[in-house]
């Protein structure tokens, strides 16, 4: 049986994951990175995208991550998340709402600085929205 990868999935609000798998799929900010035991240590920061959870037998599972760190160590991989949605909870009609308010906060903004965080916020929206 081939070795597994110990795997933590933290976010501000809760762990969402603990456990042993198989390969863990990370978006890396200078691209994708496939993870799995024996990695050699390594530290990356994360661009909004998609994390993929595989284990053997199981369908994969996956979560929308919006920032963060992912550290590999001989004891496994940690992902801190500054926000993680797991796709199978996604709600279309909400998403769709939050969006259309982040283009009214762009369009509303007072200040460059407003601006830009607002159209942050809304590209971030847009790739939740492209990953579901």
């Amino acid at each position: 049986m081939a070795e597994k990868l110990n795997f933590d999935l933290v976010s501000p609000e809760r762990l969402l994951l603990s456990e042993k798998v198989d390969m863990v799929t990370v978006p890396g900010a200078e691209g994708d990175m496939g993870i799995m035991a024996g990695h050699a240590p390594a530290m990356s920061t994360l661009r909004p995208g998609v994390i993929g959870v595989q284990v053997e037998g199981q369908p994969e599972r996956r979560y929308f991550v919006r920032g963060g760190f992912a550290e590999v160590t001989p004891a496994g991989l940690t992902v801190l998340a500054e926000h993680t949605v797991p796709l199978a909870e996604l709600d279309a009609d909400a998403l769709a709402r939050e969006i259309a308010n982040a283009e009214e906060d762009v369009a509303d903004a007072k200040s460059d600085e407003a601006r830009q965080r607002a159209q942050e916020k809304l590209d971030q929206l847009k790739s939740l929205r492209e990953a579901a």
